[in-house]
């Protein structure tokens, strides 16, 4: 209903000003940023919006008169001389968020795994031993977490297929808590969200709607290195796959002359000390002289044989 508001309001708007501007004119564009978070984010419960800019906040006082008004008195300017990202610890609340690990007041802690496929949260007791008994204990740090948890996945915009894990409770009456207040955790959410079952593992099956791009995708991009995987293969791996490619390089070109690896350091350095057995082994089987050559701008990964 808002979005059908808004954009009978945008049509009426573009119908105005196409009768009063000149041909050819610009009449309508994607809105910038501040305008679209208005848009898209601003609803009945947004208590402030704060801005640090007199110019962006002028141009957000027009746009909020003419699409918005509920906003327009919830619209103020931050005039303060600290940065308004410090003043929120919006910059820490971005760098918690991009962590695979969420702490937890209790001591306990999340570990949170997003994949193209699906999430996962695993709740963890941690260091926190506060209750009375191991029940006690596991069902206070799963009740925090439910509230951590929902948070999450507002603050990471995670949508799709999320599965959690919570710490196995043996009292039914701790588990049917733990997914009420779980439930209640979840109705702030503005993405629909839907618990589909418990498994028999215990685990929450949920799926949340897809709004737009998670935190973790807008600000960050694929390593590299491991082109996302969060891991490289170690020196010896590379060393072993460096062999076999010697072997079928000695086996297409008859030349007898020998070759030459480029390669990461570390992987140089495990080929002239723990490998270097094999590498005579190898030099005696092909017949032909191997040496090696340092790239440091090589990643562990990557690597390359020459023919001497």
């Amino acid at each position: 209903a808002q979005d059908m508001a808004y954009l009978a309001k945008l049509w009426e708007f573009i119908q105005r000003k196409q009768k009063s501007i000149a041909v050819p004119s610009l009449i309508f564009e994607e809105l910038p940023l501040p305008q679209r978070i208005i848009r898209d984010l601003a609803n009945a419960d947004t208590s402030k919006i704060s801005v640090d800019s007199r110019e962006i906040h002028a141009k957000l006082q027009e746009f909020v008169l003419e699409f918005v008004p509920s906003m327009q008195d919830r619209l103020v300017h931050y005039p303060g001389e600290r940065p308004i990202f410090d003043l929120y610890n919006v910059e820490e609340d971005i760098q918690k968020a991009l962590q695979t690990r969420v702490a937890l007041k209790s001591g306990g802690y999340l570990m949170i795994d997003q994949t193209e496929a699906m999430t996962t949260i695993d709740v963890n007791t941690g260091s926190y031993v506060g209750g009375r008994t191991l029940e006690d204990t596991v069902f206070k740090t799963n009740m925090e977490a439910t509230q951590v948890i929902a948070r999450q996945l507002r603050l990471r915009n995670l949508g799709g297929i999320i599965i959690i894990d919570f710490i196995d409770m043996q009292e039914a009456q701790h588990r049917e808590e733990v997914m009420s207040q779980f439930e209640r955790m979840l109705e702030r959410d503005h993405a629909k969200t839907k618990i589909t079952q418990v498994s028999e593992l215990g685990l929450v099956e949920m799926t949340r709607k897809r709004t737009r791009e998670s935190l973790e995708h807008l600000l960050c991009e694929s390593c590299p290195t491991c082109q996302g995987r969060g891991y490289v293969k170690t020196a010896e791996t590379v060393c072993y796959e460096i062999f076999r490619e010697i072997l079928r390089y000695a086996r297409a070109f008859e030349s007898k002359s020998g070759f030459t690896v480029v390669a990461h350091p570390s992987v140089i350095d495990r080929l002239l000390t723990a490998e270097a057995p094999a590498v005579a082994d190898l030099e005696h089987f092909i017949g032909r002289i191997i040496k090696f050559q340092v790239e440091n701008l090589y990643t562990q990964e990557q690597y390359d044989i020459i023919l001497s």
